[in-house]
């Protein structure tokens, strides 16, 4: 057994029922390196760098400085006899190109959404939204020609603020749909109110969340080729669901699916930002069509801060039943979300309210639970999904909530969860909300966690330095997550988002095996994953494993990448394939051999015999004859060197995993330093230990810079005032602690290979754990801090509050 990465010298948790995975030459379980990306992608057409398209384009967007602005006219003359300027187009001239859009899901009832376009026609909504494009030779000259356009605006009432929009008499964004509010939802289960009744102890608290974005390394970019002479259309486009962008691109620009080609190479992190749709980018595919050249599209740094999606702007009030003996009795939220002027499409901007609903309380026995969630337009960016959507938000409040609670009746916050956290022996059950849970480890994760961090020696530590003036405190988080997504995500709802993932794995005549998958590589090792496991499956050395991901005529229909499937769901359909092949590589060595298939194996490339490993023939040599020989086997007999699978879950809608962090902190003069950050999380079967661990490493620093650092920061008027890598902080490694990560491995039964998804865990109970540990810092102060980011100005004005001399 391959040691992972949890302590030293201390193997992972493994899942009983594995020996199918346990045989010779298994890759699954391993730490692997990741694959040559060179050597992946060759077959998979040219980089965008590298790409030979002659009289190719590139597009500017003039962008409105404006939150809220009528669109009066647009002189466009200026810039169209700037030197190298193509071609200038407005809102109203690519709209006879590209339909307009509806970011609404069936299955939500009542969420409203205007329609929007590809450059807006006759408004303004937001700050950044894209109002003309200018095509020219170069950047450099379209930029320049930008500059020249002039438009003549009708400012109108901005409104930015989410309550104010709610307000009777605020001004409404888009008239037709009668007022701001575009989705609300209600939730009573169990008796709440009876509940609260007989508490004794009721405690309640506001919390806020700092709306943020992704920051993402590569930023957004697409190079559309659209042919005349085929009537094809290729979007080059960092995307995270080709196929979802292929049904898209068809669908508003007037084609078939056929004639629309999406191809994705590795992508420089998304995070969620790059599974939407976009305005700019369906701009620049309809403006390819239009012009019959190719564009390219590159979001620069500045433009990517109000155009990328933003996320988390929640302010949500809570409350808890607790008796004296720490049993929770119940817990109601109020959520009031904030999403721009647009429901983003297709995925809509309300899945992230809807997710809190779902998700608050949910590793509690407390049946009793009430809860509202409202979705409000306003003149900012658009919100939508982003890393672990819903989850920090949800856990947040939760754990905040179980704190305070115990702080109340002076329990231990270890113990509270002790009494109330669902045990592990009380699977399958439900959660208040109605999600479902097949298998999980709360109590298993949280004695791990307890083990690893030494709790009794952090609290003498905690005390001594509280002696001498310092403050420091530890938190917790217990959370769930949501993976392995299936149809009930949005395939209910109408929305043409594949909840299936496929796999064909073929052998060359050489012997060398490929394979074709659907998910796709955004940096976080998928393609490292799926040669693991298609490796194992077919038992041949890993370096003969090619992966092809990211084409859409080259790869099997499927969902992509998002809310953490690639591994649970593509793995299971590149583990199925793998299978099958393997099945008739036997059975074409049989024939061959003249031997009972059943009685073969292969194992290290090499067909073998199954009872003591006996070498018959490599796979070289058998590709010979099924390529160049079929005379030679048997009359009637053809070999099938090709197997092609598709998986998705079927027993249960979604793969929930769970974990618990723990943070121990230092608080002084308003800042924050971080000492060590602790996680135990179950995701299933653990394929490939070292990539695990760094998405659950990355996903905490994700989770500590919206904690910490992250804030989209707007003005009454609607304006991003920090929107540049100068003003908006994200974390970077030298705030970081050291994180320590450990597992409990819960299998799911829904699949073969039993792996759940990891990649959100870090990002959904991080800012919980911090949240706990500073207000455990703090707690001889009398301060309680539940708006995010915690920042020194926000500590410090606690300070003050508290105690004016404490500060």
């Amino acid at each position: 057994m391959t040691k992972g990465l949890d302590t030293p010298g201390t193997p992972h948790d493994t899942a009983p029922g594995l020996s199918a995975l346990d045989r010779p030459n298994s890759y699954i379980g391993r730490s692997v390196p990741r694959p040559n990306i060179a050597r992946l992608t060759q077959g998979r057409g040219e980089y965008v760098s590298d790409l030979v398209l002659p009289r190719m384009l590139h597009v500017v967007y003039v962008r409105s400085p404006y939150a809220h602005a009528r669109i009066r006219a647009i002189d466009t003359m200026a810039a169209k006899a700037a030197p190298g300027v193509a071609a200038v187009v407005t809102g109203a001239e690519l709209a006879k190109v590209c339909t307009p859009w509806v970011g609404v899901l069936s299955h939500l009832a009542g969420l409203k959404s205007a329609p929007q376009h590809a450059l807006a026609v006759d408004r303004a909504c937001w700050q950044g939204e894209a109002l003309v494009a200018v095509l020219a030779r170069s950047r450099a000259l379209a930029e320049d020609a930008a500059e020249l356009v002039e438009i003549d605006y009708e400012p109108l009432p901005v409104v930015a603020d989410m309550f104010a929009a709610l307000e009777p008499g605020s001004p409404v964004i888009h008239p037709d749909l009668g007022d701001n509010l575009a989705f609300e939802r209600r939730l009573s289960a169990g008796d709440p109110d009876g509940a609260f009744a007989t508490a004794d102890h009721i405690v309640e608290a506001d919390f806020g969340f700092g709306r943020h974005t992704g920051v993402t390394l590569e930023p957004r970019a697409m190079v559309a080729d659209y042919q005349p002479g085929t009537g094809r259309l290729t979007a080059y486009l960092g995307t995270q669901a080709p196929h979802m962008m292929q049904n898209i691109l068809a669908l508003h620009l007037g084609l078939e699916e056929a004639q629309v080609r999406v191809v994705c190479k590795d992508v420089g992190g998304s995070f969620g930002i790059k599974v939407h749709v976009y305005a700019d980018e369906m701009a620049t595919a309809a403006l390819s069509k239009h012009l019959k050249r190719p564009v390219k599209f590159v979001a620069d740094r500045l433009e990517s801060f109000v155009s990328d999606i933003h996320a988390r702007d929640h302010q949500v009030k809570g409350r808890i039943g607790v008796m004296a003996d720490g049993t929770i009795t119940a817990f109601e939220i109020d959520d009031v979300t904030g999403i721009g002027p647009y429901s983003v499409y297709p995925r809509t901007s309300a899945v992230e309210a809807n997710q809190v609903v779902n998700l608050t309380g949910g590793p509690y026995t407390c049946p009793n639970y009430r809860a509202r969630a409202r979705v409000v337009f306003q003149n900012k960016t658009p919100t939508s999904q982003y890393r672990a959507v819903g989850h920090p938000i949800a856990t947040a409040v939760t754990e905040g909530l179980v704190d305070l609670a115990a702080r109340r009746i002076g329990m231990d916050p270890v113990e509270i969860r002790r009494k109330n956290l669902v045990r592990d022996d009380a699977y399958p059950c439900a959660s208040a909300s109605g999600l479902k849970f097949e298998a999980l480890s709360h109590h298993a994760a949280l004695d791990k966690l307890l083990g690893m961090m030494d709790y009794a020696a952090l609290r003498r530590d905690q005390a001594e330095a509280r002696a001498r003036g310092i403050y420091r405190g530890i938190g917790f988080a217990s959370f769930i997550e949501i993976t392995n997504p299936g149809a009930a995500f949005y395939g209910v709802g109408g929305a043409r988002i594949s909840s299936q993932d496929g796999a064909a794995v073929k052998m060359d005549a050489t012997g060398a095996i490929t394979c074709q998958i659907s998910v796709t590589e955004q940096g976080q090792g998928t393609e490292a994953v799926i040669a693991q496991v298609v490796a194992t499956a077919l038992g041949v050395p890993l370096e003969r494993v090619r992966v092809i991901t990211g084409d859409t005529d080259n790869t099997p229909y499927g969902g992509g990448t998002w809310a953490s499937r690639a591994a649970g769901i593509g793995g299971e359909a590149a583990w199925q394939a793998g299978k099958a092949l393997k099945a008739n590589i036997l059975t074409v060595a049989g024939a061959i051999l003249q031997a009972d298939p059943a009685t073969l194996d292969v194992q290290g490339g090499t067909v073998v015999d199954a009872l003591d490993a006996r070498e018959r023939m490599s796979l070289a040599e058998l590709g010979r004859i099924v390529y160049f020989r079929p005379d030679t086997l048997p009359t009637g007999f053809q070999a099938e060197m090709m197997a092609v699978r598709h998986y998705v879950p079927r027993q249960y809608p979604f793969a929930f995993t769970n974990g618990v962090q723990a943070s121990y902190l230092e608080v002084e003069h308003g800042f924050v330093r971080l000492l060590k950050h602790w996680v135990v999380e179950d995701c299933g079967t653990i394929l490939n230990p070292q990539l695990v661990d760094e998405q659950v490493r990355g996903g905490v620093v994700q989770g500590l810079g919206g904690a910490l650092y992250e804030h989209c920061v707007y003005d009454g008027d609607g304006q991003m005032l920090n929107a540049s890598m100068a003003d908006y902080l994200v974390p970077m490694a030298g705030e970081m602690p050291d994180i320590a990560v450990a597992h409990v491995v819960s299998p799911t039964s829904d699949s073969e290979l039993g792996a759940k998804g990891a990649g959100e865990a870090g990002t959904a109970g991080a800012p919980a754990a911090v949240m706990n540990a500073i207000n455990d810092a703090l707690s001889p102060l009398g301060v309680t801090l539940t708006a995010m980011p915690f920042s020194p100005d926000r500590i410090l004005s606690a300070l003050k509050r508290a105690a004016p001399t404490a500060a």
